[in-house]
């Protein structure tokens, strides 16, 4: 397993060498710090604690300045835990080197927030009628409708009411990476990632690999356009 961290910066489209147009999310991956190596005898599990983008001095406290300072390192805004990791010793820098184009790997996020909504934009249900009557009553336009059956006495567990909606853990599988550029310190992958802009996103190997497939190329373009359309 190996994975790194990174941010969204946004979407753009570019062209395969069949001349298809493809959609591509732009992941900034600055150089990662190792700042703590779990191991099986020791934590019970093997993982690699990394971490990213420097944190403001008015926001550092001493048991960060601690932590970090054992891998000669400043506490970081973004840690997170990548299990199974191995093969990197404390303080050492990964950087998006660590993929290569062609690879799959699973992007996790958060999703943008919706706040409270309702049951159309929450569970994608119908508008009811707007015709005779519609609008409430036995002819509800946005209305949840029916709670099921009245005997129950209760609601069913895992009924499509309105509620939260959005802001949540997100992992999307799969994603091809189509390109890497290592002077810009970004990551470009085929389709959508969770998450807004300027979130914080976990890129790690994907654990389900498909047999059979091949590789996307991009048709040939020069460095300064693909930066240009990034």
């Amino acid at each position: 397993m190996k994975g790194i961290l990174g941010r969204k910066v946004g979407m753009t489209q570019l062209y395969t060498d069949h001349g298809k147009l493809i959609p591509v999310t732009v992941i900034e991956v600055k150089p990662n710090v190792v700042s703590k190596v779990l191991t099986q005898e020791h934590d019970g599990y093997t993982a690699l604690q990394l971490g990213v983008e420097d944190k403001k001095v008015s926001r550092q406290n001493k048991p960060e300045m601690g932590h970090f300072k054992k891998a000669n390192a400043t506490p970081k805004r973004f840690v997170k835990e990548i299990r199974g990791m191995e093969g990197f010793d404390l303080g050492a820098t990964i950087d998006a080197s660590i993929f290569a184009a062609g690879e799959l790997v699973d992007v996790q996020g958060t999703s943008k927030g919706h706040g409270f909504s309702g049951t159309i934009k929450r569970h994608n249900q119908h508008i009811g009628p707007k015709s005779h009557g519609g609008g409430g009553g036995s002819q509800p336009v946005r209305q949840t409708g029916s709670l099921g059956d009245i005997a129950g006495n209760k609601v069913v567990k895992g009924m499509t009411m309105p509620g939260q909606y959005g802001n949540v853990t997100k992992t999307i599988q799969n994603l091809e990476v189509v390109s890497i550029d290592l002077e810009n310190n970004v990551i470009l992958v085929k389709g959508s990632i969770p998450g807004p802009k300027k979130s914080f996103v976990i890129v790690k190997q994907a654990v389900k690999q498909l047999p059979n497939r091949e590789a996307l190329t991009l048709a040939n373009t020069s460095n300064e356009e693909v930066k240009g359309d990034a």
